[in-house]
């Protein structure tokens, strides 16, 4: 049997329109990142979070935080590195490093908590794809 899938690194170029009038990458463009990265980890455990919608099931983001270490410029590639923290009934947590593909600088970590809901919003336990993978 396979090991669980529990993190993922993706490597993606800073966008023009993702940095300030500093040249640096905006603070609002890393929750992007992370949803990203979180999506790109579930698709890589065999679930696309839109089949997950198709089904009802919905992840929404209720806690969220970060720490910026470093400045990333416009066309710099960058490598973020998604990890699956704690697993609960109906919430998981993801964690996030994001780094300099070119020298391995920090840049920033991240966190994520999202609970699984249904379409009226009530608390629902994960799907077993998501708790334990394929």
């Amino acid at each position: 049997m396979a090991e669980p899938i529990t993190q993922c690194d993706v490597d993606f170029r800073v966008r023009y329109s993702e940095v300030d009038q500093m040249g640096v990458v905006h603070h609002s463009r890393y929750w992007v990142y992370f949803e990203m990265g979180r999506t790109e980890l579930l698709r890589r455990q065999g679930t696309a979070y839109a089949d997950l919608e198709r089904e009802g099931v919905l992840l929404a983001v209720v806690n969220c935080s970060a720490r910026f270490r470093a400045a990333a410029g416009y066309d710099e590639l960058l490598t973020l590195t998604t990890r699956i923290g704690e697993v609960r009934r109906a919430s998981i947590t993801h964690e996030y490093e994001v780094r300099r593909k070119a020298d391995g600088v920090l840049i920033c970590t991240g966190r994520t908590t999202l609970a699984c809901i249904d379409r009226d919003r009530r608390v629902i336990p994960l799907p077993p794809a998501i708790r334990h993978g394929p």
